[in-house]
């Protein structure tokens, strides 16, 4: 028979029977027989920080910018409009001599009684409403002279009144006035008005208007959709308030969590260390109220079921930036914040900080275990510092773990030098950090597998694969949270699940972003004013995070762990709860793969197994709040057939969930 016809006719046969001949097959033997390594509740979790618009504006509900009048420009965020003949005028007040938190309220003089005198706020890149859905509005005021009255709208980007009503009379003395507005149409960035009409003089403040509908139904609390996302992740822990935002660009400036508890309309606003970090992305209208602070993180924690991991200033300003240190001899204060906080968290009623606690609504203790100790420092004296810090914890609350820092960088003479001298300390964790381009992670898979087995063990707080600019040219802020960055990010998560008796906690950074107000990117969620999309990475995380089983099993590839042979990295572990077997397997090639699963030591049963797959195609696909769904899970059940060859999808990652058959 000729040559050339009978290869036709065998590479049609083959094509017919879906196996490509000239593929090799890889066979994963996964040794069920012999868990050994637990993997810690915390595994994975989340950072949050404020960066990107992620508090004031996203996750902290509060629709009002500038609600109190402590920006920097007092009047920043507010419109001044005199309608049909009205004449008034506005003087900011400042009483910093009675109230150092709320030092600030506007004092409005209308002239006469013509038309009327607008008082309008922008919101933050606008206000979103949405139709049928209630507004609660409130402030507080009180009448000077005359006779005021004063209507609520809010209105869309043409101006059209979508929803008002009317505010209850004022009164001679401080009182909070509240009211409801309902929306009859959807805006995207609408802006609140106040209409003052009548004479005379009325002094307002804390002008404050939050959606109804608030995650947990919690009164002015975090906005639903984004906080559910978070819930969605079913994180380990959540870290906050963050990284760069806990050391500030200067100490005066430092995030201090005592100013971030109490009555809400006290808390001391400062501006946000963001606001003009990139010259490119430059905020002036970026600032923290602490609307949302270190009770309502503790909170959120306990609401999605989260571990608590406060990070605390150790004394130290960012070293990018005026690199500014308190003295030693002056770090008591700095210390005692760290006490103060495991006694809020954790402090029985009879104590200072736990009375506080119970007196913002929550008499049961926070259980906190972990705490923080300074973010990105690095060198000797973030050294000479972390060792007063860790003497003082160590001795009044030996239950609670620290975690320190390993400086920005993942490797090099900073890095050496802490991870050195922090491992002769017996430090708890120590918080390694990676933003680098998406090879890196494909090349530090195995990063974990010859670390040091000792009591110290690792934290990967911060990391992100980040593509270079010139790689994305796209106008959607989103662009690039990359499917091939995502798809990285997972295959260095199977070497970081692979090697949990040195990683015990990992999160992806940051966390939110608001599309038309960021700062830093990628970002794990992005949003504007009505919408949230999750990207690539977030299912990547997610991925892991919702199946993390309880101890690692040894998958392995002719011996030897996967890591990159043939683009193909796995990890496995068993849920002994559940009785499951969680295999991943992520494939970085452009082609499909062919792959076995020997199971040494287990019987699976049933017939079926789920399968969740994400892939895409296209390296540089990505969601957006106008395509949110372009890249997201599939999950699928497939009939299991021992050692019987299943097809990897190109530029795929896979979790493969088995029932095991109890054995006596």
């Amino acid at each position: 028979m000729n040559k050339k016809f009978l290869h036709i006719i065998l590479t049609a046969a083959v094509s017919l029977l879906g196996i490509n001949a000239l593929q090799a097959q890889t066979k994963l033997t996964i040794q069920v027989d012999k868990p050994g390594i637990e993997i810690s509740p915390t595994m994975w979790g989340i950072f949050f920080e404020d960066i990107n618009f992620a508090a004031d504006g996203g996750l902290y509900a509060e629709m009002v910018k500038n609600r109190s009048f402590e920006f920097a420009d007092p009047l920043m965020g507010w419109d001044l409009k005199e309608v049909n003949g009205g004449k008034g005028n506005i003087l900011v007040v400042n009483r910093n001599l009675l109230n150092t938190g709320n030092q600030r309220y506007a004092d409005i003089n209308l002239e006469n009684n013509k038309g009327t005198f607008e008082f309008i706020n922008e919101g933050f890149r606008g206000m979103g409403f949405k139709s049928g859905e209630d507004y609660n509005l409130s402030m507080m005021a009180k009448v000077g002279t005359g006779n005021i009255n004063l209507q609520i709208q809010a209105v869309n980007e043409a101006g059209a009144v979508i929803a008002q009503t009317a505010v209850e009379p004022f009164t001679k003395d401080w009182k909070t006035l509240t009211a409801k507005l309902k929306c009859t149409q959807n805006a995207a960035k609408g802006s609140l008005k106040l209409i003052f009409t009548g004479t005379g003089r009325v002094q307002v403040d804390m002008i404050s208007l939050f959606p109804e509908n608030t995650f947990k139904h919690r009164k002015n609390g975090l906005r639903a959709d984004l906080a559910q996302k978070l819930a969605d992740l079913h994180p380990g822990f959540m870290r906050f308030p963050g990284g760069c935002i806990v050391e500030g660009r200067d100490l005066a400036n430092r995030y201090q969590w005592k100013k971030t508890v109490g009555n809400v309309s006290d808390r001391q606003l400062i501006i946000n260390r963001w606001n003009t970090e990139f010259s490119y992305r430059s905020a002036p209208d970026y600032f923290q109220s602490f609307g949302l602070g270190f009770f309502d993180y503790f909170q959120l924690c306990e609401d999605i079921g989260a571990a608590p991991l406060p990070i605390l200033n150790c004394g130290m300003a960012c070293q990018f930036n005026s690199g500014e240190v308190i003295s030693i001899n002056q770090l008591d204060p700095f210390i005692q914040d760290a006490l103060d906080l495991i006694e809020f968290a954790n402090g029985g009623l009879n104590t200072k900080w736990g009375r506080l606690r119970a007196d913002m609504g929550h008499p049961a203790p926070f259980n906190l275990k972990t705490i923080g100790i300074g973010n990105e420092q690095w060198g000797e004296q973030y050294l000479e510092r972390y060792k007063l810090f860790a003497a003082a914890i160590h001795n009044k609350h030996p239950e609670v773990a620290m975690v320190t820092s390993a400086g920005p960088f993942s490797g090099g003479e900073l890095f050496d030098y802490l991870n050195k001298a922090l491992r002769a300390e017996n430090a708890g964790l120590i918080d390694e950090h990676y933003y680098a381009p998406p090879e890196w992670f494909l090349r530090n898979a195995n990063r974990y597998d010859k670390y040091s087995r000792d009591k110290t063990k690792i934290f990967a707080g911060e990391y992100a694969a980040h593509i270079k600019d010139d790689a994305q040219k796209d106008k959607h802020a989103e662009s690039h949270n990359t499917w091939w960055a995502a798809l990285c990010e997972a295959a260095f998560m199977t070497g970081l699940e692979r090697n949990a008796d040195v990683v015990n906690m990992a999160s992806y950074a940051p966390l939110l972003a608001h599309v038309d107000a960021w700062q830093w990117r990628p970002d794990l969620i992005w949003f504007d004013n009505l919408r949230s999309v999750a990207t690539p990475n977030y299912y990547v995380q997610q991925a892991f995070s919702a199946n993390k089983g309880s101890e690692v099993v040894p998958v392995t590839d002719n011996g030897k762990a996967l890591t990159g042979q043939d683009s193909l990295y796995s990890s496995s572990t068993i849920d002994r709860e559940n009785g499951k077997l969680i295999i991943k397997v992520v494939n970085t090639s452009l082609t499909a793969k062919q792959v076995s699963f020997d199971l040494q030591g287990a019987t699976v049963s049933g017939k079926d197994m789920q399968w969740m797959q994400l892939s895409d195609k296209d390296k540089l696909a990505f969601n957006s709040v106008d395509n949110p769904d372009a890249i997201k899970p599939v999950i699928r059940s497939v009939k299991w057939v021992a050692n019987k060859p299943v097809n990897i999808e190109p530029l795929s990652v896979n979790v493969i969930t088995l029932t095991l058959r109890k054995t006596k």
